[in-house]
């Protein structure tokens, strides 16, 4: 791989991006590139490097395509070049493809004590952490040193980088309960590993009832973890921290969060 294309896959992914690296592995016959060849294929099919062009590019960019929208994360891909696919080389290649920027991500709408806590607890934790909040002063690396920060109005969060995918865990800890309503309202219908809400049950009874009313869907509502984390009697926001990653890490390698909330209260 050449140090161009390294260096445009580590800025996208560093920015939230991903992609899928395509490198030939193996090649026999004669064939467009030879071994070691990479492309970086984009979720909207755009690339930059090339595994020969024509036919086997087209339909790498396909299979690549695929696999970031199917979550599995790697594809070893043989392509037959023969004259009855209009290639006349006569080869064979073998493709090896690698989701690059997808991992487990903690996206943090709200970056106030409890989510700057969050995100501390979160990167510990070995999450990729993304802090998002409408002001700058609080979403910013000097004040959040281990998150990518955006700060933005939150209608704005997808043109800003945020991108919301099947290993994304969603916390909703913004400024006010206006706000948290509409961070709900902006991730409905977006795919995700986790969602959970912070607040007391009855802010929460209330913005279901007025989201609801606007047309978020139910769906969306009842697979929101509310009130966030496990019932440990936490109070400072690092202990908050920690009982919402407790919470987070329970979903993510298939504990009984229903169990530890039961056994958790007094």
């Amino acid at each position: 791989m050449n140090r161009e294309l390294l260096e445009i896959m580590h800025n996208e992914t560093e920015a939230g991006k991903c992609g899928v690296l395509c490198t030939v592995t193996d090649e026999s016959g004669s064939t467009p590139r030879s071994r070691g060849a990479s492309m970086w294929v984009r979720p909207d099919g755009s690339i930059s490097g090339t595994i020969g062009g024509g036919l086997i590019e087209y339909e790498a960019i396909k299979k690549a395509k695929e696999l970031i929208f199917s979550g599995d994360t790697v594809l070893l891909w043989k392509k037959d070049l023969t004259e009855k696919d209009g290639m006349l080389c006569g080869g064979t290649a073998s493709v090896y493809m690698e989701v690059i920027g997808r991992e487990d991500e903690l996206v943090i709408l709200g970056g106030g004590h409890v989510g700057k806590a969050v995100a501390e607890v979160g990167a510990f934790a070995g999450f990729r952490v993304t802090v998002w909040d409408e002001r700058e002063e609080f979403a910013n690396r000097e004040n959040i040193p281990c998150a990518r920060t955006v700060a933005c109005p939150i209608i704005d969060i997808y043109d800003n980088g945020i991108t919301l995918h099947e290993r994304s865990y969603v916390v909703i800890m913004t400024r006010g309960h206006a706000l948290d309503a509409e961070a709900v309202a902006i991730t409905d219908k977006k795919p995700g590993a986790y969602y959970g809400m912070i607040g007391s049950r009855s802010k929460i009874a209330a913005l279901r009832k007025m989201l609801l009313d606007r047309g978020v869907s139910q769906e969306h509502l009842d697979r929101i973890h509310q009130p966030i984390g496990l019932p440990i009697k936490a109070e400072t926001p690092e202990e908050i921290a920690v009982s919402i990653l407790a919470e987070i890490i329970a979903v993510k390698r298939g504990g009984d969060t229903a169990g530890l909330r039961s056994n958790g209260r007094s």
